[in-house]
């Protein structure tokens, strides 16, 4: 989808039309851009940028609060939509999916084609615009879907997949962020083209397993298979503060709202889990995790909210602020392992 959050705000809301919407924190400088609408970006503003930072390119910007249930909405219209060509769907995220349609159920034999009509049914029935990428493997649709945006359809065909990876800037890369990208270029490495002229080995000298990664995608080699399921891997909820917490009273009242968040989604989704990771983000934006393991899995609320309580207890907090709180459960399922007795906190500490 296109500035998903942001193009369904001025799709419900006609007075955000053609303006610099950004989805997401506030012109007090608190919080992240979720979406910034294209009029936004043209200032320069970017999803996962500080609202400050935001603010300061373009003051005039309307900052709107995220209404999660209406995306929901549309992203569930979406799914419904996809699944009249194909069952194999693997969502990325609410507004983006990978689609199998070797085998489609309306027999239309031709990718483009169905991207077609995929875009033209949300447009239509949405008032939404879509961009995708049509190709035989799941990376190069990845970076097509990014090509021609908004409202693009970018076909890489299989004999066109190898000058395609060639002439494609490492920064444009998918997995391949600011930091690798910067080495990369450190080391007169600025396309495909570049990067094909080293082994697998000494990619891998270079990058660590990415390394592998590197030399199969530039070739366009992607063999991973469009998976419908996908397990969940974690499930968390988390809070950008109006004001920075002082006290430990006021940390302890939003654990418990982030703690109940937490419970309620993992009872709707009938998971529960062994690790509860609690985030901490201080006012020096100085970032910090800490985790408890438990033998048994575990969902309750008192569970998740006490072992949170327990290890801000193990956190320095002397002369900080917080700005972010954050509650997650991972490490789902059942496990066969011995029962341990005493202290159920199997504490690790780590800064991220």
């Amino acid at each position: 989808m296109d500035a998903f959050y942001a193009s369904v705000e001025q799709r419900d809301f006609p007075e955000y039309r053609n303006k610099p919407i950004i989805v997401g924190g506030s012109p007090e400088g608190r919080g992240v851009v979720a979406t910034a609408s294209y009029e936004a970006r043209k200032f320069g503003i970017k999803s996962a940028m500080s609202s400050r930072q935001a603010y300061q390119l373009c003051p005039h910007a309307i900052f709107v609060r995220p209404r999660f249930d209406a995306y929901k909405s549309v992203s569930v219209h979406i799914r419904e939509i996809f699944s009249r060509y194909t069952d194999l769907i693997e969502p990325l995220s609410m507004d983006e999916a990978f689609l199998d349609v070797t085998e489609d159920k309306l027999e239309i034999g031709s990718a483009l084609e169905i991207a077609k009509r995929i875009k033209q049914a949300i447009r239509e029935e949405l008032n939404l615009t879509a961009s995708a990428g049509v190709s035989s493997n799941k990376f190069v649709a990845k970076i097509a879907s990014d090509m021609n945006k908004p409202d693009g359809l970018t076909f890489v065909g299989p004999s066109k997949i190898q000058a395609f990876m060639e002439n494609l800037p490492v920064e444009r890369f998918f997995g391949v962020g600011k930091v690798t990208a910067k080495k990369m270029k450190s080391m007169h490495l600025h396309t495909g083209a570049d990067l094909k002229q080293l082994t697998e080995q000494e990619l891998i000298n270079c990058f660590g397993k990415s390394g592998s990664f590197y030399f199969r995608i530039v070739r366009g080699i992607d063999e991973r298979p469009v998976r419908s399921f996908r397990e969940a891997k974690s499930l968390a909820a988390e809070d950008t503060f109006a004001y920075d917490l002082i006290s430990v009273e006021e940390m302890h009242t939003e654990l418990g709202k982030l703690a109940d968040k937490v419970a309620v989604r993992l009872e709707k989704h009938q998971l529960k889990g062994r690790t509860i990771t609690l985030k901490l983000k201080f006012n020096d934006f100085k970032q910090i995790t800490r985790n408890s393991s438990f033998t048994n899995p575990i969902g309750d609320y008192n569970t998740i909210f006490d072992t949170a309580k327990f290890l801000l207890e193990n956190i320095d907090l002397e002369e900080k602020t917080v700005r972010l709180l954050g509650i997650s459960l991972s490490n789902f399922g059942e496990l066969p392992a011995p029962q341990r007795h005493g202290n159920p906190y199997q504490l690790t500490l780590f800064d991220e």
